[in-house]
């Protein structure tokens, strides 16, 4: 199901950093969902292990694990959100990383916007490392 055609929003139209922002959220949660299939464990230990995934460096070194499966669409999108100017970098992330984390996270908002979810779901399984 395309999200344009139920919430009226065209990815192509939007900033590359509102796709980012989604794309974050979308990760986070298939993170989480990947974690709870493989573990039957306590929340805390699920968020701490979900922390060792979900942040600049493991997104970046994701990103590098990944880009080879990446259509000319996707490396489009990804480099827009790589070079996309933030207003901020966290102060435990490496500048590199973060760029690299933000053109992932672009890719993932892009790709859950257009209900490309096999796609997403391809990746996330491809880029994990549990």
């Amino acid at each position: 199901m395309d999200l344009n055609e139920y919430y009226g929003v065209d990815p192509r139209e939007l900033s590359t950093l509102s796709l980012a922002y989604v794309g974050d959220a979308v990760f986070e949660l298939m993170v989480r969902t990947e974690l709870i299939s493989r573990f039957n464990t306590t929340a805390g230990a699920l968020h701490k292990k979900a922390k060792q995934i979900v942040n600049a460096k493991a997104q970046s070194d994701m990103y590098f694990r990944i880009e080879k499966y990446f259509d000319e669409t996707e490396k489009a999108v990804f480099k827009r959100g790589r070079n996309a100017k933030s207003a901020t970098v966290p102060k435990n992330a490496d500048v590199s990383d973060y760029r690299h984390a933000t053109g992932l996270e672009t890719v993932f908002g892009y790709l859950y916007l257009t209900g490309n979810f096999e796609r997403l779901r391809f990746f996330i399984s491809e880029g994990l490392e549990i």
